[in-house]
């Protein structure tokens, strides 16, 4: 893109004066070594690779892609069509693993990024081209292998590793238009920028962040070479002042609020101003506007594909005030950084204390301890983590000895991706953190996913501090070994420490061979007789479900009702719109096959769309109260829910069994504990494995009825058939070398202990070999868990 200047090719024309080394032939990137990382890495991720979907967000963003749906916000449409186009390409036999695979290549791309970046960066201080890059495919493996971007590299969790190469494609970029003479391809390499930076910001704001440092190395007074005309220096400043408010606009559009977009939007109406009056570079601004346009335009995505009412249509965008909604996340409300987020918000609410921000940086050390070695001992993985922090640092200080600008830059990076990150997110106590106090929550799940940009840039400055603790050995052996190349090879053995990772953090960044996810959702579908309703509590017996439902077809004619989304007004819609599938009897249990189901009709609740719309999201319920539920009575009591009001979900559960009790079974996952309970259903509610059926009457023991303990009233031949039959126990108790690693969903582990423990129980005495054999599962599942075994006492063997 041209300015008004004419001949812009030539430094000259721009008032420099050449310099020395522009005289000469540059180095050129070692782009084919970078390829070269960018295979090893897709290896190793390959060779790790999860084969299938697994827990929290992996399954929603899977079926999204599948679907051309709407994931939770903000949406990710950038994601959800990259996704969606590399799925239809035949990588693997799985849709699933293709779309893991798509992490793992986004991934990867990234790693070459990373050790040409600290190439360059390592050329001031390592003369020698063979030390050098081998230092930085150093910096390049420990970015890799970290354990955080490890794990989120062989499946596709998040939408991170996107971001992740957005962050690294422009870092390079930046990188190499600092290397370009002035002119027009000059202005291409920042125009580029801007559009990667407008695209990121269609996938996940993270990706917007690395702009800082684009604005330090844009920043005129702190170039080494300046312009020598006053007309030049305008057009630098013109770059740099239209850049940086192009910027503040994608910022602002992820800060939940309309204010900031509106302030960044003046600012940079101020900086076009400047350009075209006074610095005559209105061409480069408007082109800058028009490429963030065009980047941002994926986001029309959203409400154009809302409103075909795809099957996963998260926030359904169909208008301006639900698409901001969606953009701006309300959905979860996030608080704000001056508030304790453990706290409501309000007068009341503590703030956002200095105690606190020190809590969640030590949440956040304790995240850069397990990138280092997560397989081994806790000790040794803090250790590990001062030593390559130390590491790290050296490289820092090695590169603002050697190149203040670029360091003043990597260090703004460093800063956003940990401590401004850190006060941004302002998350509740670690999961794991040994914090306690009565009332107060810690996050539901580990959180370094969030940091996993500042865990792989750090590869860059330990690749650095590796390259400076090789100079010094070179320094060390300049009076015995004359000859240059000889001493920094000698020096070389330095760089094994960055296969730490590698070997520290194989077994528990490995997903290869875990199936779970997909299984648990396959065998809680196949627990629900056809056209059942299935009500679930969250993410992992959710997510799992929609995967198997929509990508792979499983037992599509089971309604799934989520407790946690019942409470939006969307999500209630969708389930009213949502048609009632076939139930496909071949690829079904033998156990629901003989027999005739009838295909129900009509929709799931009796309400009318203007019912719908005016339920209230809390009813005061002040006092025990009986409903009447059609041949039920349902207990309404604050003390036996545990609260004294009734959520939007409890309302919609309670009309779906008033409307459908006797026309489709109506079942409640064992994963939402005693919610049925609650509801003083105890006694109608009968075990179907995973699943518990509402029956209109109540329950007596018998031979095929037994009210087991932890369980409660179970369907003995169901349940036995299920666990023999149908579910993949095999799965669920193959060995795992550090066991279930991710501790928040262990729990969806333990019910198949749970199950098959308890049925070997009640089995012990009537079918002893049967029991045994379930004893022998729950065994094998305990053993990836923390819960501790205790096996059945045995039975008498009776005297003849």
């Amino acid at each position: 893109m041209t300015t008004t200047i004419p001949k812009r090719a030539t430094p000259a024309d721009r008032g420099f004066a050449p310099s020395p080394a522009e005289l000469t032939v540059p180095e050129r990137p070692p782009y084919l070594m970078a390829a070269g990382v960018v295979i090893g890495a897709m290896i190793l991720y390959i060779l790790t690779l999860a084969p299938t979907t697994q827990f929290w967000d992996t399954s929603e963003y899977i079926a999204a892609a599948y679907t051309l749906g709407i994931p939770h916000p903000p949406g990710n449409p950038l994601f959800v069509l990259m996704a969606h186009v590399w799925g239809l390409i035949p990588w693997a036999a799985g849709y699933a693993q293709r779309i893991n695979l798509f992490a793992a290549a986004t991934s990867a791309v990234s790693a070459g990024c990373w050790f040409l970046i600290c190439e360059r960066w390592l050329r001031p201080i390592v003369p020698a081209i063979w030390p050098r890059r081998l230092a930085a495919l150093a910096g390049a493996i420990v970015a890799a292998t970290s354990f955080t971007v490890w794990n989120q590299s062989v499946v596709n969790e998040k939408v991170y590793t996107l971001s992740l190469l957005s962050i690294a494609l422009i870092l390079w970029l930046i990188v190499r238009w600092d290397d370009q003479p002035a002119g027009e391809a000059h202005d291409h390499y920042l125009l580029l920028i801007i559009y990667l930076l407008a695209l990121t910001a269609t996938n996940h704001m993270m990706g917007v962040l690395v702009g800082p440092v684009v604005m330090v190395l844009l920043f005129p007074p702190l170039k080494k070479q300046r312009p020598v005309t006053e007309e030049a220096r305008r057009i630098e400043w013109s770059q740099f002042l239209v850049f940086s408010t192009v910027w503040m606009l994608l910022l602002a559009l992820g800060l939940e609020s309309m204010t900031p977009v509106v302030l960044a939007g003046v600012l940079f109406l101020g900086a076009l101003l400047f350009a075209a009056v006074y610095a005559g570079n209105w061409t480069f601004a408007l082109a800058a506007l028009g490429v963030a346009v065009v980047g941002l335009s994926v986001y029309t995505y959203l409400p154009i594909r809302a409103a075909f009412f795809p099957a996963i249509n998260e926030g359904e965008p169909t208008n301006w005030e639900a698409l901001w909604a969606v953009l701006t996340r309300q959905q979860y409300g996030k608080p704000s950084i001056f508030d304790n987020p453990m706290h409501p918000p309000g007068g009341t609410n503590p703030g956002h204390t200095i105690l606190l921000y020190w809590q969640q940086i030590q949440n956040y050390w304790q995240y850069f301890s397990w990138q280092f070695g997560h397989d081994w001992p806790v000790r040794i993985q803090r250790m590990l983590a001062v030593l390559f922090l130390f590491v790290g640092g050296i490289g820092a200080w090695r590169h603002w000895r050697a190149d203040k600008r670029t360091a003043l830059a990597m260090t703004l990076l460093v800063f956003t991706f940990t401590f401004a990150l850190i006060l941004y997110l302002n998350f509740k106590w670690g999961y794991s953190q040994p914090f306690n106090q009565p009332g107060l929550q810690h996050e539901v799940r580990e959180r370094d996913y969030f940091f996993i940009c500042s865990f792989a840039i750090w590869g860059i400055w330990v690749g650095m501090g590796l390259a400076a603790l090789m100079e010094w050995v070179a320094d060390w052996f300049r009076e015995r070994q004359p000859d240059a190349a000889r001493r920094w090879l000698y020096a070389t053995p330095l760089l094994a420490l960055a296969l730490v990772p590698l070997f520290g953090n194989r077994l528990t960044a490995s997903r290869k061979g875990e199936t779970l996810a997909r299984d648990v959702a396959y065998d809680l579908l196949q627990s629900v007789e056809p056209y059942g309703v299935l009500v679930t509590a969250g993410d992992n017996d959710t997510f799992p479900l929609w995967y198997a439902q929509e990508v792979e077809g499983i037992r599509r004619d089971v309604t799934v009702l989520n407790l946690s989304l019942a409470n939006t007004d969307w999500y209630l819609r969708q389930l009213q719109r949502r048609p009632v599938e076939p139930f496909d009897s071949t690829n079904a249990p033998a156990i629901y096959r003989g027999k005739q189901w009838p295909m129900p009709t009509g929709r799931l609740m009796s309400f009318t769309d203007e019912q719908l719309a005016a339920l209230e999201q809390y009813y005061i319920l002040d006092q025990t109260r009986v409903a009447r539920l059609g041949a039920i009575d349902v207990t309404l009591d604050p003390q036996m829910l545990g609260r004294p009001y009734l959520e939007r979900a409890d309302v919609a559960v309670l009309q779906v069994m008033k409307d459908q009790l006797g026309k489709r079974p109506i079942y409640f996952s064992r994963t939402v504990g005693l919610y049925g309970d609650q509801f003083g259903l105890t006694s109608r509610l009968e075990g179907h494995g995973f699943a518990r059926v509402v029956r209109p009457y109540e329950l007596q023991q018998s031979d095929s009825i037994k009210a087991i303990q932890s369980l409660g009233y179970v369907n003995l031949p169901r349940t036995t058939r299920l666990l023999l039959e149908v579910y993949h126990s095999g799965a669920a108790g193959r060995p795992r070398p550090r066991g279930w690693v991710d501790h928040p969903s262990e729990g969806i582990l333990s019910l198949y202990g749970l199950i098959y423990y308890a049925m070997a129980q009640e089995l012990q005495t009537s079918q002893p070999a049967l029991a045994a054999q379930f004893q022998q599962i729950a065994q094998a599942v305990f053993r990836n868990t923390t819960t501790a075994f205790q096996p059945l006492p045995e039975q008498p063997v009776p005297v003849p």
